[in-house]
Formats: structure tokens, C-alpha cells, sequence
């Protein structure tokens, strides 16, 4: 079966770079299915190539597209540079806005801060907060590093806020409306919009 490198949902045309991710969140989507809007199949069989990437932006229809999105089956600063190089050959050819949609552990992967270079190559970074504390941000993200993710997270949030305008963290709603009012209350004290998404599998 073919992959989707790029798929649509709604009016946003998502970029499914890699299938790497450091986390194994309890609710993320991977485990209930797939693929998600109008993709068919968002598992690689290899990690898709640089050439490979611009081949599918080269052969897909962005006609109706409001926002690019780096979103898919894994955590896109996995793959930082080909996120980077993506995004400079979108600015060269269309008009869309660059969102990143990003656990925002890129400092541990690369172990290195990241949020300047990253914040260069988007509009928007979106930021997974999950939970408002490291013990249950842990417990529900399960990430490969522990309880120090958590801090890591705040801090790459913090410094992307430095670099650039739209910067946002997002929680589920699945986690109980105690938890997203102590996220918001995290949230508001960092400066940082929260924005709640319905959850869907």
C-alpha cells in the first residue's frame, strides 16, 4: 500500500515526514487506526527522502489549501533538517502558511536548542502540553526521557515565544476539565495561548 506523504483534512494539507517519535502518548491516534482526513495509509515502510518529499509536493493539488501543516505519524523535528528544507522550498513556490505541530521535545532529540532554527522555518508552532505536570504528563505521554521531558517542553515553548508570534499549546479534552484548567493556568502564567482540541480517533 501506498503512503501518504501528504494528505488533506479540512482545508489544511499535512506533511507526514517521518514515522519517528520519542513519545507513546495513551490516546494517540496511531493506536486506534492508519490514517486520518483523506489519507489512506500513513506508515512508512522506509522514512521518506528528501527527494521523495518534493516529489509529492511537486505531484499534489493544493488547490482550496489554507495552512500547511508538519503533522503525521510522527514527531516532525525527527526529521529537523529535511522539516527545514521543506519548508524553504514551500516558501519559494506557494503562499501558505507553515504551522508545525510538534510534541516539543526537539532540544532533547537533537540535544541542542532548537527553537530558533525551527521558528525560522515555520509561522506557527503548536505545542503539545498534554498534561499541566511532569508526574502526569509523564504517566500519559510515557516519553523516552522521563520525567525531564516535561521541563524541556516548557522551556522549548518559552524560547520559540522568543523567535516568533504564534506560538500555542494545545491539550485534549479527554483529560478531564480539572486538568485543562490547570493547564490554562500553566498556560497564563508562561504567556503562551492554550487552545483545547476535541479529541477524535
Amino acid at each position: 500500500m501506498m503512503t501518504d506523504i501528504l494528505y488533506r483534512y479540512k482545508n489544511q494539507v499535512y506533511f507526514n515526514i517521518t514515522n519517528k517519535c520519542p513519545c507513546s502518548c495513551t490516546f494517540c491516534i496511531r493506536n486506534t487506526g492508519d490514517s486520518v482526513g483523506e489519507a489512506s495509509n500513513l506508515w512508512f515502510e522506509h522514512e521518506p527522502s528528501l527527494e521523495e518529499i518534493f516529489k509529492a509536493i511537486e505531484e499534489y493539488d493544493f488547490n482550496g489549501c489554507t495552512e500547511v501543516v508538519f503533522c503525521g505519524y510522527g514527531e516532525p523535528t525527527m526529521a529537523l533538517e529535511n522539516l527545514k528544507a521543506v519548508s524553504e522550498y514551500m516558501r519559494a513556490r506557494y503562499p501558505y502558511k507553515i504551522r508545525l505541530n510538534t510534541n516539543g521535545l526537539s532540544d532533547l532529540i537533537h540535544k541542542r536548542s532548537t527553537a530558533e532554527e525551527i521558528c525560522a522555518a515555520v509561522d506557527c508552532v503548536s505545542i503539545s502540553l498534554n498534561m499541566p505536570d511532569a508526574k502526569s504528563y509523564t504517566e500519559v505521554v510515557r516519553p523516552a526521557y522521563g520525567e525531564k521531558a516535561f521541563d524541556a517542553m516548557l522551556k522549548f515553548a518559552v524560547d520559540c515565544k522568543k523567535h516568533l508570534e504564534d506560538v500555542r499549546f494545545t491539550v485534549v479534552d479527554v483529560i478531564g476539565e480539572e486538568n485543562v484548567r490547570k493547564s490554562q493556568e500553566l498556560a497564563d502564567s508562561l504567556g503562551i495561548p492554550l487552545r483545547v482540541r476535541a479529541y477524535s480517533k
